[in-house]
């Protein structure tokens, strides 16, 4: 990366996940020993979860001191610099805790124009996703491009389900209008990692209900940086997001969108 700020935040955004995300793997393999739940019984979150957000924000304010900070376990602090840091320190939680490989540690920065640059980390698979505005988007640090697939009946979907039990039910009863439609569906439960199997190919696209800012504050950008359209909506409490490549995007949203 270059000298200039995109570039330096990327690097401490990347060194933050990097970092954390191995302690968070390291201590995993050695058991967990508190685990809670927040807005419903399937909603966990672990010790892990808050460690790894409190080592990410003592680190920004003693750094970065001026920034603001948005948490998903409330590590939240006003800023006066413009930008502000949006940190989910394990998206995957329920991953994370029957010791599936499909979590991560997502870093977004925001400044007045957006989504600025992002690092989504793997630990489990190795791998780092990240982009900076207008410079591209990478795996490990080769540059990656979405898919080129038009037709939905070729298309590989990632959706997730929310923790409600209603919401559930919901998002499961669309399921047979679209399914025979596309070519399959999957589930991983980590939508920073949904987003950036759409950036880079894995799947054509991706669509979710009841998400958050800091869902999407890191993957949204790079799979944008990949070359393909995200779109999200702002419901009363929460966000939806539709993203894929741009041939396959108007098509999709017609079959997903109710």
């Amino acid at each position: 990366m270059t000298n200039d700020l995109a570039g330096q935040l990327l690097t401490l955004a990347t060194n933050l996940a990097t970092h954390v995300g191995d302690t968070a793997l390291a201590g995993r393999r050695l058991g967990l020993h508190n685990v809670e739940t927040k807005s419903t019984p399937t909603d966990m979150v672990t010790e892990y979860d808050r460690a790894t957000e409190r080592e990410i924000v003592a680190t920004l304010r003693r750094l970065r001191p001026a920034d603001a900070i948005v948490g998903e376990e409330g590590g939240n602090h006003d800023g006066t610099s413009g930008i502000t840091w949006f940190v989910d320190p394990i998206d995957g939680t329920t991953n994370f805790l029957y010791d599936l490989p499909m979590w991560t540690v997502s870093i977004g920065v925001h400044d007045a124009d957006g989504a600025l640059c992002g690092v989504v980390y793997a630990p489990a698979l190795r791998e780092t996703f990240s982009a900076v505005r207008g410079r591209g988007a990478f795996l490990n640090g080769h540059r990656i491009t979405c898919s080129e697939v038009a037709d939905p009946a070729h298309a590989l979907v990632g959706t997730g389900f929310n923790y409600s039990p209603a919401n559930r039910v919901a998002q499961a009863n669309r399921i047979p209008g679209f399914i025979d439609k596309i070519r399959d569906v999957r589930r991983l439960g980590s939508a920073s990692l949904d987003l950036c199997f759409v950036a880079c190919g894995r799947y054509d696209a991706y669509f979710e209900e009841h998400l958050y800012p800091w869902d999407l504050a890191a993957g949204s950008l790079i799979a944008t940086e990949a070359g393909a359209r995200v779109e999200a909506t702002h419901g009363p409490t929460a966000l939806a997001v539709l993203a894929a490549n741009r041939a396959l995007f108007a098509r999709m949203k017609n079959i997903l969108v109710p």
